[in-house]
């Protein structure tokens, strides 16, 4: 089974790092004092302090999980200030120099992309010949038909 890759940025990764530091650190202690508080009270079958703090660490447990599995399968997209910058996420107007036409594409990071959609998976040819590039750049780009050169019209 294929791990699903979250792309986050640096940006993105610290802040769920930063949520699953609180979770463990600081909820999980709070949740562990309101169990003990409520076991001090004796019988547990009806108490209803007991059965919220119990959900409640149920419900903190799963966000840890996800947290976790989101963490483990990142994959860190570059943040940049200039906005003319291809990443993940970038709508892409390019010439093709061969046709002279001008085609709009986002590129997005899965693998189920579908050109139909004017959507290009960050995994394909042309979507790796622009990452990183620039406004006015061009990029080789090997086809099935052959190689074309790209020419960069527009980033947003």
């Amino acid at each position: 089974m294929k791990e699903k890759q979250q792309h986050l940025t640096l940006e993105g990764i610290k802040k769920f790092q930063d949520e699953l530091d609180h979770l463990t650190q600081v909820r999980m202690e709070e949740i562990k004092v309101k169990l003990q508080e409520a076991r001090a009270q004796g019988d547990l079958s009806e108490n209803a302090e007991y059965d919220a703090a119990r959900e409640e660490q149920a419900m903190v447990y799963e966000r840890i999980q996800e947290l976790q599995y989101i963490l483990k399968n990142a994959v860190v997209i570059e943040s940049d200030e200039d906005s003319d910058v291809i990443t993940i996420g970038s709508t892409v107007t390019f010439r093709e120099e061969s046709t002279s036409e001008d085609v709009t594409y986002k590129i997005v990071g899965s693998a189920e992309a579908n050109p139909f959609d004017a959507k290009i998976s960050n995994e394909s040819p042309i979507a790796q010949a622009l990452m990183g590039k620039r406004q006015g750049d061009t990029a080789m780009v090997s086809t099935p038909k052959g190689v074309i050169t790209v020419a960069i019209v527009n980033v947003q």
